[in-house]
């Protein structure tokens, strides 16, 4: 019974969604066919977002992979003190929308930067800003998921066994040799997996290139897609339904390619985990320390302070004086715009049924897919594969299928889910499932089978070996999904901008539409109040992860 209610959960709201899209946007005359995407590659402006996104993707993901892996190094095998910190604060920007990471960074270094102004160091009134176009599109999105890379390649090093680590340093191999000829290859297949992740995640990427992009006419297919759906033709579904099937047919070849050379680079490895390395730094650890300031420096303090002083002056363009700061934004957006508060509630209420009902399904999946049981197990495998797959394509592209899916009233019941909050629910329970089975199908697998079938001969049935056995050793893991999958789908807009509708706004969609609008202060001040509200929540679950077993708290070491 349960394992026919996933397959109808993942038949629903996975399958269905995907193969509707791909059916009207690779049929013809009622004919599997490639022609619909020749066809809009025979348009300049797509062929130019198609290699807009790609450009993008690849470049912001060698950055990301260069800089996550270098700071995963030195928090996972190196004596760098504050290692907690450093955590915390490095997975800050990922927690943070991308858009209000653009807004943050467009008012950081523009000409009305009140932050610069206030400095003397603002750019002459009319200088074109740095950020709009190509470079400040890769560069935002390098920034925006290097700590993806960092926590794939972090979680990678606490499970590697440390006796040829161990055995290359009594042979004398020092730390460059050793990160070279041992480290560096044993972590291949998590490094391709980091830099996939990456990929895809800036292939989808909405609020970054709408921002940063539009001003300086660097259009990628995500921004594509929503301008062609706002423009409300008589073949918009048809147009943005064949540029949808094109991104969702590059992310699974992208995720193909990396499974396959990951399976070719995987090396077996011997005995069980062990605690990491722990490298002296010698004279240098001060160098190292002083980076991984100015890394946070950069990628945190300096776009959400400038995000706070655009929130705090009176007009945007103003520098931040004391007869310039007012509050006045904040209590706008807080106390007189009904629609903020809305968002939030919208926000929270979206995100936290999300993150309920995945880590009830994931825990299940993950126990289902790791029982000896051959038709079972295929089955979890499988549905473990869609899921993957799913998250792997672009967000936009989902939200696109849930267009298509769900614009008619549902059949017998006669329901319209379009234009309500639960379409962009089920979004969510499609987008981010494989958040929440991550961590618990790695805390699955780490189980003793002994366990279960000593359950198993004393009596118990499937239902108590679950409550009693299965489900307090994986809670911790669960916990941890479920947290993911909350602040996720908390801060994102990719999901809601096109499933958005009056009464149903999200705190992603009012912050862009501040923006867009041309309301650079309220923006500013909504953005600042998610900005608190996110810090403020990771804060708490870090308290409490200190009283909690390990792996709760995702970014707790």
């Amino acid at each position: 019974m349960t394992l026919a209610a996933l397959v109808v959960f993942a038949g629903v709201l996975m399958l269905a969604p995907m193969a509707l899209l791909l059916q009207t946007g690779l049929m013809a005359d009622g004919v599997p066919t490639l022609d619909p995407i020749r066809n809009a590659l025979d348009s300049r402006s797509v062929t130019r977002a198609l290699w807009n996104s790609l450009e993008s993707a690849a470049i912001s993901a060698v950055l990301s992979l260069i800089v996550g892996v270098g700071v995963a190094l030195l928090v996972g095998l190196t004596t760098l003190r504050g290692k907690a910190v450093f955590t915390f604060l490095v997975l800050i920007p990922m927690m943070v929308p991308p858009h209000v990471t653009a807004i943050a960074w467009t008012q950081a270094l523009g000409p009305s930067s009140p932050l610069l102004g206030a400095l003397g160091l603002a750019p002459p009134p009319g200088t074109p800003h740095p950020l709009y176009g190509k470079e400040g599109v890769i560069a935002l999105l390098a920034v925006q998921h290097m700590p993806l890379v960092f926590l794939v390649v972090l979680a990678a090093l606490r499970t590697l066994p440390r006796e040829m680590a161990e055995a290359a340093r009594v042979a004398g191999a020092g730390p460059i040799r050793l990160l070279g000829r041992v480290i560096l290859p044993l972590l291949a297949p998590s490094l391709l997996a980091a830099y996939a992740l990456a990929f895809v995640s800036a292939l989808g990427n909405f609020g970054i290139p709408a921002l940063l992009g539009i001003p300086g006419r660097y259009t990628t297919l995500p921004v594509l897609i929503w301008q062609r759906l706002s423009s409300f033709g008589p073949t918009m579904l048809a147009d943005v339904a064949v540029l949808s099937a094109l991104m969702a047919l590059i992310a699974i070849v992208v995720i193909a390619v990396q499974m396959m050379l990951s399976a070719r680079s995987r090396s077996a490895l011997i005995g069980p985990p062990q605690p990491p390395l722990h490298l002296e730094l010698g004279r240098l650890r001060w160098l190292a320390e002083a980076g991984m300031v100015l890394l946070v420096a950069v990628t945190l303090a300096l776009p959400m302070a400038s995000l706070f002083g655009t929130a705090l002056v009176i007009t945007y363009g103003l520098p931040l004086t004391f007869e310039t700061m007012t509050l006045a934004n904040f209590e706008q957006v807080l106390l007189r715009q009904s629609v903020t508060l809305r968002a939030f509630a919208n926000s929270t209420i979206a995100a936290g049924l999300a993150a309920l009902v995945l880590a009830g399904l994931a825990t299940i999946l993950a126990r289902l897919s790791a029982v000896s049981h051959n038709a079972r197990r295929r089955v979890g495998i499988g549905l473990t594969a869609l899921a993957e797959i799913t998250y792997a394509i672009p967000s936009i592209v989902i939200s696109i299928a849930f267009i298509l899916t769900f614009l008619k009233p549902l059949p017998i019941l006669d329901v319209s889910l379009y234009n309500t909050l639960w379409i962009i629910v089920l979004a969510y329970l499609c987008a981010f499932f494989a958040v929440a089975l991550k961590p618990v199908s790695a805390a699955c697998l780490q189980l003793d089978p002994a366990l279960d079938e000593a359950a198993r001969v004393s009596g118990a049935n499937w239902g108590l070996r679950m409550r009693r056995v299965y489900l307090p050793l994986v809670a911790p893991a669960t916990a941890s999904g479920a947290i993911l999958v909350f602040l996720t789908a908390y801060n994102e807009v990719t999901v809601s901008a096109l499933l958005w509708s009056t009464g149903t706004e999200t705190i992603g969609t009012v912050i862009y539409n501040y923006e867009n609008g041309g309301y650079t202060t309220l923006a500013a001040a909504m953005a600042g109040v998610t900005v608190l509200a996110t810090v403020c929540l990771m804060v708490l679950l870090d308290l409490f992860g200190r009283r909690l077993p390990p792996g709760v708290v995702p970014w707790r070491l």
